[in-house]
Formats: structure tokens, sequence, C-alpha cells
């Protein structure tokens, strides 16, 4: 008999092995296709058939998978983005080309460019923050003039926080525009900086999956200028008129942008003017989002997403309700990690659903204002929000760590 086989674009170091773990369940074999399949520990770890393909090639792709299809009953084809979120687009057209259910990769291609993804928002009457594009210094300069301090700078193709800073001045302003602009920021494309208002007020974040909303959480930042994620918590602590005001503002996005399809994350801001929309992202959040979804609601997104994939109806519906809180481990120095203790006595408390360490021992840290600064988490869950707070610093506290400065 034929294995049914779910094929997987490139891989993701969090949410990866998730869907590796979903599909076996469900009886499906997955493969993954990559540029450089080896930068995925969890592959060889896992046993997983690897192909290596140029990614962005999507005629050697192609090519690829009607190999495949030869000796597998090809079930779906899904994807995951790291910092280049074009993966999703490649998928897109995959699963149109092969009559696979995926998600339209016209809408796709419009959320990728954030720029264009504003103009359709603002264009559909969505609220989010006054914004320009920008090529240059000059331009960046009279955009700010334009919109006021303090202003938010970012590339316009790019995710993972990467290359985004708060400017609170003018010389803030220059600094980041002549870091993100001098060589020092990798682009995927020719540079363009989307300059946007500050929105001020509580961040949160919507998870949707096909055109439904399963939960809305809420987040904070660790200090400015950058935006390192500090603490996530499902569901955020709304009013009912408030929650149904980031609903509808979410569900606005999805028409706006086209995206009926699949999982979305939203993230925004509420500010005097309400929930403000910061990012349309047309995919599922990685780590820990997903955790902390299953435990509040005991929905598997990546479970739902799967069956999704493969032709099959999901089924959204909340099984309890309950608290799920996560802290992210953020070095405040850079230097030599030399050791990391207390993540088991923090993982055996009754409550505390995962430690996670993300680096080892001995290994430099070079901090860089963006996802990449995190070097593990702690996720707790309990019925109530005071519980589950108290046993994720209660987890918090036993761990510990220890950053030599670099000799200079």
């Amino acid at each position: 008999m034929t294995s049914r086989a779910l094929i997987l674009i490139e891989g993701h170091r969090s949410i990866g092995p998730l869907y590796l773990r979903a599909a076996q369940r469900r009886g499906l074999y997955p493969i993954t296709m990559a540029t450089d399949p080896t930068q995925y520990d969890y592959l060889a770890a896992e046993g997983v058939e690897a192909v290596q393909v140029d990614t962005n090639d999507l005629d050697a792709v192609k090519g690829v998978y009607s190999r495949l299809k030869l000796t597998y009953d090809i079930a779906g084809l899904t994807g995951f983005s790291g910092l280049d979120e074009s993966v999703h687009l490649t998928v897109g057209k995959l699963c149109r080309h092969f009559g696979l259910p995926g998600p339209d990769p016209a809408s796709i291609e419009q959320c990728h460019d954030k720029f264009v993804q504003r103009q359709l928002l603002e264009h559909a009457g969505v609220p989010i923050p006054d914004y320009r594009v920008a090529a240059n210094e000059m331009e960046v300069e009279s955009a700010v003039a334009e919109i006021g301090l303090p202003v938010v700078l970012k590339p316009v193709i790019g995710s993972g926080s990467s290359g985004v800073q708060m400017c609170r001045t003018v010389d803030e302003v220059a600094e980041h525009t002549r870091h993100l602009l001098g060589g020092t920021h990798m682009w995927q494309a020719s540079p363009r900086i989307l300059v946007e208002e500050f929105a001020q007020g509580q961040y949160y974040t919507a998870d949707m999956m096909g055109g439904r909303v399963v939960g809305i959480g809420t987040g904070d930042f660790g200090p400015p200028p950058h935006f390192v994620y500090r603490e996530y918590s499902y569901p955020a602590p709304l009013s009912d008129d408030e929650n149904a005001r980031i609903a509808d503002a979410s569900l606005s996005c999805l028409r706006a942008l086209g995206l009926g399809w699949g999982p979305t994350n939203i993230e925004l801001r509420w500010t005097k003017r309400g929930p403000v929309v910061i990012e349309v992202n047309p995919r599922l959040p990685g780590t820990p989002d997903p955790e902390l979804i299953q435990l509040a609601y005991g929905v598997n997104l990546v479970d739902e997403h799967i069956k999704l994939v493969i032709g099959e109806e999901c089924d959204l519906r909340a099984r309890h309700s309950r608290t799920a809180s996560a802290r992210f481990l953020v070095p405040d120095r850079d230097g030599m990690l030399e050791g990391i203790e207390g993540a088991s006595r923090a993982a055996a408390i009754p409550g505390v659903a995962e430690v996670k360490m993300y680096v080892h021992a001995n290994t430099p840290i070079v901090r860089k204002g963006d996802y990449r600064d995190l070097i593990g988490h702690v996720i707790a869950a309990s019925p109530s929000r005071d519980q589950t707070a108290v046993l994720l610093q209660q987890a918090v506290d036993l761990v510990s760590w220890t950053i030599t400065p670099f000799r200079t």
C-alpha cells in the first residue's frame, strides 16, 4: 500500500516538530523539502525523510513534487517561514498548481509586503497606525516629519521583529535608518523601510483558523527600543465588548486581504481609538502560541491546520477554559553563556507545562534586538489567571544562568 505523505516546505525550530508529530498521529508520512535540511536538527533526530532542493526555485520544487508523486499518495502540502515569509507564497502556488487545498497565493503575496498590506487595510477602513514607505534617508526624514515622533521603523518584508525599532528622537531615526540601509541588515529585496506611528497601548494577538477567531491573547515586551517578547497569556483579560471589537477588527482584516483559508495571526494594540491592527501574518505563530492555545482552550491548531491541508473538516470548538501563560528567558548582557541551572526543578512544579531552553552551555550570546535574543521559555497553566501568574513566577525564579562578558 502506498504511504499517504504530507509535504513540508522548509522547517521551523519550534513548531516544526509539532507538525511532524501531528502528521504521524494522523497516519501520514512527513517529507521535508528544504534548501538546507541540515539546519533543522529535529529532522535527523526524528529520522524524517528530507529532500534537498532550492525552495526559492518554484520549478525545481514542482519537479521534486512530481517525482515524489510516483512513489507516494500525497495527501497535502504546507510549509514554514523563518525570517523569509515567502515560503507561504510558494506553498500557495504549489497547492494551486497541483490542485491541493491551500491558501490563495495572491492573498498571501499582498500580505507578505507590509506596505501593500497597509494600503489594503486602510482602503477597507481597518484601523491601522499612520504610515509611509521610504527608500532612502531623505524619504525617512520627511515621513517622520509628517507622522511625528515616536515612530517605528521596520523593513517592508521580514518577520520576527528583525530590524524593527522604536525611535523617539531624530538622532535615533537617523541611526536606525543607517543601520537598515548601511549593509548590516539582510534584505531579501531592494531596501524599503516602513515608517509608522508608534501605536501606544496594550498588545493583543488574535489567532484565527479559516474565518474563525480561535483565541485572543495578550503579550508584553522587554524594554524599548526593541520588540523582544517577554510574556504571553491566553485568554487575554477582556470584557465581552473589548473581545468583540478585537474579533471584528480581525475579521475585517481577513476580508480586506482575502484570507479565508487556513491559519492567520493578527497583532493589534488597544489605543485611544480602540483596537489598531499592527500586522497580519497568514500563518500560525511560532512557539509558544500554539501550546498556550491548546492549554487554554483545548484546541490543537497544528492538528486542525493539517486537517485543512489534507482536505478534512476542522473542529475549533473550545474543550475547556483555563489561563495559560509563557515567560521568555532573555539574557541582559552579551558574553559566554557558562551554564543553565534549575530548569528540571522548574519543570517538576505541578501546573508547569514546559520549561524549554533553546541554547546550551558554552554558547556565545550576542543580542540582536529581535526573536534571536530569546534563550528559552517557561509555560504554566491553571484554572485561574492569578494562580497561573504565581506558578509562572515560581518556575522562572528557579531557572538561572551565568554569562561571562567577552574579554575585549
